[in-house]
């Protein structure tokens, strides 16, 4: 948000009609939505299976967000939501995330994003799974 960062992924989506609200511009709740599904479909890239971690006990949690609302889309718009990783600790990550209308790149939202993972034992902790996210974080 301060910086530019150096995004590892980046997914593009079209705004659906159901999206929309009363005025005309995608309700605010569904960035949030945008951001989350394109934060599963890295993980999913990176060979990180959520859906096995939750069969094993582990699941995934956000305790923080920061948006920060720059122009609004409407149906049919299409954008594209970049994602960076700002820290992998023991018991946490942080996701910075960029969305931008297309094609003309105006940014739309930016998002700070943590996390961590409730271990079987009810305690904070990132599996090893997540240790491979580690080769995306900006130096």
């Amino acid at each position: 948000m301060k910086d530019s960062p150096h995004y590892c992924f980046e997914l593009e989506l079209q705004v659906r009609d159901y999206e929309v609200d009363m005025f005309g511009v995608v309700n605010n709740a569904c960035y949030l939505n945008y951001l989350e599904h394109a934060r599963h479909i890295f993980l999913q890239s990176q060979k990180i299976d959520i859906a096995c971690l939750g069969a094993q006990g582990f699941n995934p949690v956000v305790t923080h967000i920061e948006i920060g609302y720059k122009q609004s889309l409407r149906s049919g718009d299409h954008f594209v939501v970049q994602l960076a990783l700002e820290n992998v600790s023991r018991v946490r990550f942080v996701f910075i995330q960029d969305i931008y209308r297309l094609p003309s790149r105006g940014l739309v939202a930016t998002a700070r994003i943590v996390g961590t993972v409730i271990s079987p034992t009810g305690r904070p902790k990132l599996p090893r799974e997540f240790e491979v996210l580690r080769k995306h974080l900006s130096a």
